[in-house]
């Protein structure tokens, strides 16, 4: 049975997910030179994979900057 379109969530994909695929953990890999051409491709090792909410406090911040020099 599917799903109705009316109860589906947008941007489903675009959240944070714990699990990557095969080919995300390969990019990962690849970018901390733990991956080179050729190295099979089952058996991955783990990767860390954690949500970063850095970004939304500076940018909070920010927008109070500029509300503050706008009054």
């Amino acid at each position: 049975m599917s799903v109705d379109p009316s109860l589906k969530v947008r941007n489903a994909l675009a959240r944070h997910r714990n699990v990557l695929s095969r080919a995300e953990r390969i990019k990962v890999l690849k970018e901390e030179e733990r991956w080179a051409e050729g190295d099979a491709l089952l058996g991955l090792p783990k990767v860390a994979h954690r949500k970063s909410g850095a970004g939304k406090k500076a940018k909070a911040a920010e927008a109070q900057e500029k509300a503050a020099a706008k009054a």
